[in-house]
């Protein structure tokens, strides 16, 4: 074998060894577990907050797991579009995923409950997950979903009693709802009766998008409100 013929046979080999190697690649890439994350807010590098997303990260690297290298993590934003989550919580299922993990409301994970009862969906929020139909009990979830919850409703005279204690002279206490939270009846509900019980006038407005919270900070200073409480939503944090 002449010196050209053995170059054009070691670049043949070469070349065979290293499109066997990227598609031994492909193959693992594949076979990594795969979890969707979905989520209803927006993120960090559009506005969106950024330590819930590093928390969740931190529990997978926690958990054992390398992103790229021990699992794959396919993220779904939902940007505050609560209409748009359906359609990504079905992307998910068909890719398949193998775990779910639904954040920010209880809207993501209901709607990754329609999409599936197979796969694993775990939930973070702040709610009821009883009252909002995800589990059967506390207890006893049952079915394909799971999580943990903080249930922020028992707190709200508490957040007026503090925010009281911090502004002392504060006549009347602002409360900023986004209406398109399904839990802002709720959470209207519990503020009101915070109110009452405490004798603190209180005044609402509302936000569902960042291009609405200047027209309601400008509504909570016409009535000369000089604190305020957020409602549990993604969009204000």
């Amino acid at each position: 074998m002449t010196a050209k013929m053995k170059r054009r046979a070691f670049i043949t080999l070469i070349g065979g060894a290293a499109a066997a190697w990227r598609l031994a690649a492909r193959a693992q890439q594949r076979s990594l577990p795969v979890i969707g994350f979905l989520a209803s807010g927006s993120p960090p590098s559009e506005g969106g907050s950024d330590h819930n997303l590093a928390a969740f990260r931190t529990g997978v690297e926690e958990a054992g797991f390398v992103e790229g290298k021990d699992v794959i993590i396919d993220y779904k934003w939902a940007r505050g579009q609560f209409d748009r989550l359906p359609t990504l919580a079905s992307e998910l299922v068909a890719r398949p995923v193998n775990v779910i993990f639904a954040f920010g409301t209880p809207i993501p994970a209901r709607a990754a409950k329609a999409a599936t009862s197979a796969i694993p969906i775990v939930f973070a929020y702040a709610g009821d997950p009883v009252a909002d139909g995800l589990v059967a009990s506390l207890n006893r979830p049952g079915g394909n979903v799971t999580g943990a919850t903080f249930i922020t409703a028992a707190l709200a005279p508490k957040r007026l009693e503090l925010l009281r204690e911090l502004v002392p002279n504060v006549d009347t206490v602002g409360v900023l709802v986004n209406p398109k939270n399904e839990l802002a009846d709720t959470q209207l509900k519990d503020m009101n009766a915070a109110s009452r019980s405490l004798g603190q006038p209180m005044h609402i407005a509302y936000a569902s998008s960042e291009n609405e919270f200047e027209a309601a900070f400008s509504a909570l200073a016409r009535q000369g409100v000089r604190a305020l409480l957020l409602g549990t939503d993604t969009i204000f944090f």
